[in-house]
C-alpha cells in the first residue's frame, strides 16, 4: 500500500480574526481527521493602502474594501495566538503549519520548529523569502498557482541552493475561487512530478471532493484544502471551503482509495484463488465415458468447477483414448 496521504487542512483566515474560532476549527479539524491544521501568518504590513481585493474576495465578502483593510480585520496577534493554537493542537492530536509572507515572519515560525514549511502560491516569486527558507534543510511545501514553469524553476533552483530536492513536495494550484472543474487541470501535477523529478501533491480549490480524491490516485503524496466552520460567515475563502461534515468525508475516501491503490503488479489474491475454482471451467464428461473409448465433442465438455484439465487441451484430448472409466460430470484429469 502506498504511504499514507498527508491531509492539511486549510484553515487560512478562516478564524475571521478571532483566537476562539481558530481553536474551534482546530478542534473540527482533528476530528474530521486532517493531519495538519494550516493558517496563514497574516501581516497587513506587507500590503499597500492602494491595493485592491482579488475579484472573488470583493464577490465573497460584498465589500469594495481595500486588501489591506480586509487583512486588518482578518489578522490575529500571532506572536500571543501561536502558543494558544500549537498547545491545541498538541491537546487535539493534530499537527500545526502555517504560512510566512515575508523573511522576518519566517524567522518567528522558524522558532516553532514545526514539520513542514508552507510557501503560498504569492510567494513563488519572493526571492527575499525563498532565500532565507533555503537557508534550513526544513521539509518544504511549495505551492504553484499563478506561477508558470520557469517561475517554479527559478523557486526551486533558490530552495536547493545547499539542500536536496527530496525535501521539497510541489502543490499543484490554481488559484481561481473556486476553481470551475474545467480549468483543475489535475495533469499538471503528473507533469511537475516527472519534468523535476520531484514529490508532488494539490492545493485543491475546487468545490466538493472528487478532485483531491482522484489526486491521490494519480499519485498526490499532500493534500490541501480550505477549511471553514461554516461557508455562511463573512469573509473571502469560507465559500470555497469545506464544512467539517465534507472535509471528514473526503479524508475517509481518501483513506479508502489509498487502501484501494495496492501494488505495482498483478496477481490473483487469496480469495481470488478460491472463487476462480468454483467459476472457472475445465473438461468434464459430458456422458459415461469407458476406458479405451476415445475422447469427443460428444462425451467431453468445458463445464465448472476447475477441477478438471484446463479448457485449452479440451479439442487437444479429441481422438485420444481413455485410459479409464469416467462417469457422467466427472472431472477429466
Amino acid at each position: 500500500m502506498k504511504k499514507k496521504t498527508i491531509i492539511i487542512a486549510e484553515a487560512g483566515v478562516n478564524h475571521n480574526g478571532k483566537i476562539h474560532y481558530a481553536i474551534k476549527l482546530i478542534d473540527l479539524a482533528a476530528r474530521s481527521g486532517a493531519d495538519y491544521i494550516k493558517f496563514q501568518h497574516t501581516n497587513p504590513n506587507l500590503i499597500s493602502p492602494s491595493a485592491k481585493k482579488a475579484e472573488y474576495q470583493t464577490r465573497n465578502t460584498k465589500n469594495i474594501e481595500s486588501q489591506r483593510s480586509m487583512i486588518e480585520k482578518l489578522h490575529i496577534d500571532w506572536k500571543r495566538a501561536y502558543k494558544i493554537l500549537l498547545d491545541r493542537c498538541r491537546i487535539k492530536k493534530i499537527k500545526f503549519l502555517t504560512t510566512a509572507f515575508c523573511p522576518d515572519d519566517y524567522i518567528i515560525i522558524k522558532k516553532l520548529k514545526l514539520n513542514f514549511v508552507k510557501i503560498a502560491s504569492g510567494e513563488i516569486v519572493n526571492t527575499e523569502l525563498l532565500e532565507a527558507i533555503s537557508r534550513s534543510n526544513k521539509k518544504i511545501l511549495l505551492s504553484t498557482g499563478m506561477a508558470n514553469i520557469h517561475e517554479i524553476k527559478s523557486a526551486l533552483k533558490i530552495l536547493t541552493k545547499k539542500y536536496s530536492s527530496k525535501r521539497i513536495t510541489l502543490l499543484h494550484c490554481v488559484s481561481e475561487y473556486p476553481t470551475k472543474y474545467k480549468d483543475v487541470n489535475l495533469q499538471a501535477m503528473n507533469f511537475l512530478r516527472k519534468k523535476f523529478n520531484i514529490n508532488v501533491g494539490l492545493s485543491d480549490h475546487s468545490l466538493g471532493i472528487e478532485v483531491p480524491i482522484a489526486a491521490v490516485a494519480l499519485g498526490a503524496k499532500v493534500i490541501e484544502k480550505h477549511f471553514t466552520l461554516s461557508k455562511k460567515m463573512d469573509g473571502p475563502d469560507h465559500k470555497a471551503s469545506l464544512e467539517p461534515a465534507e472535509f471528514s468525508s473526503m479524508v475517509s475516501k481518501i483513506r479508502n482509495i489509498e487502501k484501494a491503490m495496492g501494488r505495482f503488479e498483478k496477481k490473483p489474491n487469496k480469495k481470488e484463488l478460491i472463487t476462480s475454482y468454483l467459476v472457472r471451467q475445465s473438461i468434464h464428461a459430458k456422458t459415461d465415458i469407458a476406458k479405451g473409448e476415445k475422447y469427443n465433442s460428444k462425451n467431453i465438455c468445458l463445464m465448472r468447477p476447475y477441477d478438471g484439465m484446463p479448457a485449452k487441451y479440451l479439442r487437444k484430448l479429441y481422438n485420444k483414448i481413455s485410459k479409464k472409466n469416467f462417469c457422467k460430470y466427472d472431472p477429466i484429469k
